[in-house]
Protein backbone atom coordinates (compact mmCIF):
# COMPACT_ATOMS: atom_id res chain seq x y z
CA UNK A 1 0.00 0.00 0.00
CA UNK A 2 1.56 3.44 -0.89
CA UNK A 3 1.92 5.68 1.86
CA UNK A 4 1.23 9.41 1.13
CA UNK A 5 3.63 11.52 3.05
CA UNK A 6 3.03 15.55 2.90
CA UNK A 7 4.39 18.67 4.86
CA UNK A 8 3.31 21.90 5.08
CA UNK A 9 3.08 25.46 7.11
CA UNK A 10 1.45 28.68 7.51
CA UNK A 11 2.26 31.78 9.44
CA UNK A 12 -1.18 32.47 10.55
CA UNK A 13 -2.47 34.56 14.30
CA UNK A 14 -3.43 31.14 15.97
CA UNK A 15 -4.54 32.58 19.35
CA UNK A 16 -6.95 29.21 19.96
CA UNK A 17 -4.28 26.92 19.34
CA UNK A 18 -4.68 25.09 22.23
CA UNK A 19 -8.11 24.21 21.05
CA UNK A 20 -6.69 23.25 17.76
CA UNK A 21 -4.52 20.79 18.95
CA UNK A 22 -7.02 18.69 19.95
CA UNK A 23 -9.63 18.84 17.53
CA UNK A 24 -6.71 18.49 14.74
CA UNK A 25 -5.08 15.56 16.86
CA UNK A 26 -8.82 13.71 17.14
CA UNK A 27 -9.60 14.07 13.17
CA UNK A 28 -5.87 12.54 12.22
CA UNK A 29 -6.00 10.05 14.50
CA UNK A 30 -9.69 8.51 13.44
CA UNK A 31 -8.09 8.73 9.98
CA UNK A 32 -5.09 6.83 11.00
CA UNK A 33 -2.25 9.58 10.24
CA UNK A 34 1.00 9.57 11.63
CA UNK A 35 3.37 12.79 12.14
CA UNK A 36 4.21 15.60 13.92
CA UNK A 37 2.00 18.84 13.56
CA UNK A 38 3.04 22.13 15.34
CA UNK A 39 1.22 24.54 16.63
CA UNK A 40 1.66 28.21 18.28
CA UNK A 41 0.40 31.78 18.51
CA UNK A 42 2.23 32.20 15.41
CA UNK A 43 1.20 29.53 13.02
CA UNK A 44 1.28 26.07 12.36
CA UNK A 45 3.80 23.27 10.55
CA UNK A 46 3.61 19.33 9.99
CA UNK A 47 4.82 16.59 8.33
CA UNK A 48 2.11 13.39 8.20
CA UNK A 49 1.73 10.88 6.31
CA UNK A 50 -1.23 7.61 5.64
CA UNK A 51 -3.48 6.60 2.97
CA UNK A 52 -4.53 8.89 0.15
CA UNK A 53 -8.03 9.28 1.49
CA UNK A 54 -6.43 10.19 4.79
CA UNK A 55 -4.37 12.69 3.92
CA UNK A 56 -7.08 14.19 1.58
CA UNK A 57 -9.25 14.03 4.50
CA UNK A 58 -6.92 15.94 6.67
CA UNK A 59 -5.98 18.29 4.43
CA UNK A 60 -9.42 19.13 3.39
CA UNK A 61 -10.29 19.25 7.46
CA UNK A 62 -7.49 21.81 7.98
CA UNK A 63 -8.74 23.88 4.76
CA UNK A 64 -12.10 24.10 5.89
CA UNK A 65 -10.72 26.46 8.52
CA UNK A 66 -10.33 30.07 7.06
CA UNK A 67 -7.08 30.68 8.10
CA UNK A 68 -6.22 27.37 6.41
CA UNK A 69 -8.09 27.78 3.29
CA UNK A 70 -5.10 28.25 1.03
CA UNK A 71 -2.48 26.05 2.78
CA UNK A 72 0.19 24.75 0.45
CA UNK A 73 1.82 21.60 0.95
CA UNK A 74 3.94 19.35 -0.53
CA UNK A 75 3.68 15.79 -1.45
CA UNK A 76 5.95 12.61 -1.88
CA UNK A 77 5.38 8.64 -1.04
CA UNK A 78 6.90 6.06 1.00
CA UNK A 79 6.31 2.49 0.85
CA UNK A 80 5.65 1.92 4.96
CA UNK A 81 4.81 5.21 7.17
CA UNK A 82 7.70 7.03 8.20
CA UNK A 83 6.51 7.90 11.43
CA UNK A 84 5.29 5.75 14.51
CA UNK A 85 2.08 7.58 15.93
CA UNK A 86 0.52 10.74 15.38
CA UNK A 87 1.41 13.87 17.80
CA UNK A 88 0.03 17.45 17.30
CA UNK A 89 2.39 19.76 19.54
CA UNK A 90 2.07 23.26 21.37
CA UNK A 91 5.26 25.45 20.94
CA UNK A 92 6.19 28.97 21.15
CA UNK A 93 7.42 29.11 17.93
CA UNK A 94 6.53 27.13 14.96
CA UNK A 95 10.47 27.21 13.67
CA UNK A 96 12.24 28.57 16.64
CA UNK A 97 14.89 31.78 15.67
CA UNK A 98 14.60 33.15 19.60
CA UNK A 99 13.02 36.38 18.52
CA UNK A 100 9.66 37.21 18.76
CA UNK A 101 9.23 40.49 17.09
CA UNK A 102 9.85 38.71 13.83
CA UNK A 103 6.91 38.16 11.78
CA UNK A 104 6.28 36.82 8.90
CA UNK A 105 2.50 37.87 8.69
CA UNK A 106 3.89 41.62 8.39
CA UNK A 107 6.99 41.29 5.89
CA UNK A 108 8.81 38.79 3.75
CA UNK A 109 10.99 38.10 1.23
CA UNK A 110 10.46 37.98 -2.52
CA UNK A 111 8.98 34.44 -3.40
CA UNK A 112 11.39 32.60 -6.05
CA UNK A 113 9.27 29.64 -7.85
CA UNK A 114 11.61 26.35 -8.35
CA UNK A 115 11.60 27.41 -12.04
CA UNK A 116 13.08 30.61 -11.63
CA UNK A 117 15.20 29.47 -9.23
CA UNK A 118 18.48 28.99 -10.99
CA UNK A 119 18.37 32.05 -12.66
CA UNK A 120 18.38 34.10 -9.42
CA UNK A 121 21.28 32.13 -7.90
CA UNK A 122 23.01 32.09 -11.15
CA UNK A 123 23.32 35.90 -10.78
CA UNK A 124 26.71 37.06 -10.03
CA UNK A 125 25.56 39.82 -7.75
CA UNK A 126 23.08 37.22 -5.41
CA UNK A 127 24.77 35.92 -2.10
CA UNK A 128 23.06 32.56 -1.70
CA UNK A 129 22.81 31.29 1.57
CA UNK A 130 21.93 27.81 2.71
CA UNK A 131 19.61 28.71 6.38
CA UNK A 132 19.78 24.95 7.38
CA UNK A 133 22.27 23.65 10.23
CA UNK A 134 25.82 22.34 9.19
CA UNK A 135 24.85 18.65 9.26
CA UNK A 136 22.24 19.11 6.89
CA UNK A 137 24.04 21.18 4.47
CA UNK A 138 26.88 18.59 4.47
CA UNK A 139 24.65 15.86 2.73
CA UNK A 140 23.53 18.43 0.34
CA UNK A 141 22.81 21.81 -0.96
CA UNK A 142 23.06 24.07 -4.15
CA UNK A 143 26.03 24.79 -6.03
CA UNK A 144 27.55 28.14 -4.79
CA UNK A 145 25.78 28.12 -1.53
CA UNK A 146 27.01 29.66 1.96
CA UNK A 147 27.13 27.67 4.75
CA UNK A 148 26.42 29.38 7.93
CA UNK A 149 27.95 26.85 10.35
CA UNK A 150 25.51 26.96 12.22
CA UNK A 151 23.88 24.09 14.66
CA UNK A 152 20.70 25.26 15.30
CA UNK A 153 18.37 27.87 13.87
CA UNK A 154 18.75 30.75 16.75
CA UNK A 155 22.11 31.12 15.35
CA UNK A 156 20.94 32.58 12.46
CA UNK A 157 21.24 35.95 13.62
CA UNK A 158 24.52 36.19 14.66
CA UNK A 159 25.65 34.77 11.79
CA UNK A 160 24.00 37.56 9.50
CA UNK A 161 25.48 40.00 11.85
CA UNK A 162 29.08 39.00 11.51
CA UNK A 163 29.11 38.22 8.04
CA UNK A 164 26.63 39.98 5.81
CA UNK A 165 26.48 43.84 5.67
CA UNK A 166 23.05 45.62 3.75
CA UNK A 167 25.40 48.19 2.23
CA UNK A 168 27.79 45.71 0.55
CA UNK A 169 25.19 42.61 -0.03
CA UNK A 170 22.39 44.62 -1.64
CA UNK A 171 20.89 40.55 -3.07
CA UNK A 172 20.32 37.66 -1.15
CA UNK A 173 18.91 34.68 -1.92
CA UNK A 174 17.99 32.19 0.70
CA UNK A 175 16.43 28.45 1.11
CA UNK A 176 15.69 25.51 3.40
CA UNK A 177 13.94 22.43 3.60
CA UNK A 178 10.30 23.24 2.94
CA UNK A 179 10.35 26.66 3.11
CA UNK A 180 9.50 27.84 6.89
CA UNK A 181 13.06 29.17 8.13
CA UNK A 182 13.14 31.24 5.25
CA UNK A 183 9.65 32.95 5.79
CA UNK A 184 11.42 33.91 9.11
CA UNK A 185 14.79 34.57 7.78
CA UNK A 186 13.84 36.92 5.50
CA UNK A 187 11.53 39.15 8.27
CA UNK A 188 14.38 39.34 10.25
CA UNK A 189 16.63 40.43 7.48
CA UNK A 190 14.66 43.36 5.80
CA UNK A 191 14.24 44.32 9.20
CA UNK A 192 17.71 44.88 9.36
CA UNK A 193 18.11 46.71 6.49
CA UNK A 194 18.74 44.31 3.49
CA UNK A 195 16.83 45.64 0.47
CA UNK A 196 16.71 42.86 -1.78
CA UNK A 197 15.90 39.56 -0.15
CA UNK A 198 14.95 36.62 -2.08
CA UNK A 199 13.49 33.17 -1.11
CA UNK A 200 12.99 29.59 -2.59
CA UNK A 201 9.35 29.35 -2.56
CA UNK A 202 8.14 25.54 -0.93
CA UNK A 203 11.74 25.23 -0.19
CA UNK A 204 14.07 22.42 -1.87
CA UNK A 205 11.64 19.76 -1.33
CA UNK A 206 9.49 21.59 -3.86
CA UNK A 207 12.71 22.41 -6.06
CA UNK A 208 13.33 18.22 -6.25
CA UNK A 209 10.06 17.56 -6.90
CA UNK A 210 9.25 20.44 -9.81
CA UNK A 211 13.14 20.51 -11.58
CA UNK A 212 14.21 17.79 -13.91
CA UNK A 213 17.51 16.36 -12.66
CA UNK A 214 19.59 17.35 -15.81
CA UNK A 215 17.92 21.02 -15.14
CA UNK A 216 19.25 21.30 -11.51
CA UNK A 217 21.75 22.65 -9.94
CA UNK A 218 20.86 20.95 -6.27
CA UNK A 219 24.39 18.56 -5.15
CA UNK A 220 23.39 15.53 -3.15
CA UNK A 221 20.42 14.74 -1.06
CA UNK A 222 18.38 16.17 1.27
CA UNK A 223 18.05 15.53 5.17
CA UNK A 224 14.12 15.53 6.06
CA UNK A 225 12.89 15.10 9.71
CA UNK A 226 11.65 11.74 9.46
CA UNK A 227 12.75 7.87 9.04
CA UNK A 228 13.23 8.51 5.12
CA UNK A 229 16.05 10.33 6.34
CA UNK A 230 17.12 11.65 3.19
CA UNK A 231 15.14 12.13 -0.19
CA UNK A 232 16.36 13.06 -3.75
CA UNK A 233 14.95 14.20 -6.99
CA UNK A 234 11.49 13.54 -7.45
CA UNK A 235 11.24 13.38 -4.02
CA UNK A 236 12.23 9.26 -3.88
CA UNK A 237 13.87 8.30 -1.19
CA UNK A 238 17.68 9.00 -0.03
CA UNK A 239 20.78 6.64 0.41
CA UNK A 240 21.21 7.62 3.96
CA UNK A 241 20.85 6.42 7.30
CA UNK A 242 20.61 7.52 11.26
CA UNK A 243 23.26 6.66 13.55
CA UNK A 244 21.79 4.99 16.89
CA UNK A 245 24.84 6.12 18.64
CA UNK A 246 24.89 9.99 17.95
CA UNK A 247 21.33 10.48 15.56
CA UNK A 248 23.95 11.99 12.70
CA UNK A 249 22.93 11.18 9.10
CA UNK A 250 25.76 8.70 7.70
CA UNK A 251 25.85 8.17 3.70
CA UNK A 252 26.88 5.09 2.26
CA UNK A 253 30.69 5.87 2.06
CA UNK A 254 30.60 6.59 5.67
CA UNK A 255 28.98 2.96 6.48
CA UNK A 256 31.96 1.64 5.00
CA UNK A 257 34.28 3.14 7.82
CA UNK A 258 35.89 1.21 10.27
CA UNK A 259 34.27 3.58 13.11
CA UNK A 260 30.98 2.07 11.61
CA UNK A 261 29.50 -0.23 13.80
CA UNK A 262 25.43 -0.82 13.02
CA UNK A 263 23.36 0.21 15.00
CA UNK A 264 26.31 1.69 17.47
CA UNK A 265 28.62 4.34 16.02
CA UNK A 266 29.41 5.75 12.89
CA UNK A 267 32.83 8.69 11.88
CA UNK A 268 30.85 11.04 13.70
CA UNK A 269 30.04 9.64 16.91
CA UNK A 270 33.21 6.88 17.13
CA UNK A 271 35.61 9.13 20.01
CA UNK A 272 33.05 10.36 21.67
CA UNK A 273 30.99 6.91 22.57
CA UNK A 274 31.66 6.17 26.38
CA UNK A 275 32.23 1.54 26.60
CA UNK A 276 28.80 1.93 29.02
CA UNK A 277 27.20 3.75 26.17
CA UNK A 278 28.71 1.22 23.12
CA UNK A 279 27.29 -1.64 25.12
CA UNK A 280 23.73 -0.53 25.87
CA UNK A 281 23.30 0.47 21.97
CA UNK A 282 24.84 -3.12 21.55
CA UNK A 283 21.92 -4.84 23.86
CA UNK A 284 19.30 -2.95 21.93
CA UNK A 285 20.29 -3.80 18.57
CA UNK A 286 20.61 -7.41 20.07
CA UNK A 287 16.70 -6.93 21.67
CA UNK A 288 15.73 -5.82 18.04
CA UNK A 289 16.90 -8.97 16.26
CA UNK A 290 14.80 -11.35 19.18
Amino acid sequence: MMIVVVTFYKFVKLPDASVLRSLILSHCQSQGVRGTILLAQEGMNGTIAGTREAIDSVLAFLRADPRFADLEHKESTADTSPFDRMKVRLKREIVTLGLPEVDPTTQVGTYVSPEEWNAVIADPEVVVIDTRNAYEVGIGTFKGAQNPQTDSFREFPDYVEQHLDPSKHKKVAMFCTGGIRCEKASSFMLAQGFQEVYHLKGGILKYLETVAPDESLWQGECFVFDQRVTVQHGLASGTHSLCWGCGHPISEAEKASPQYEVGVSCPHCFDRLTPEKRDRLRERLRGRAR
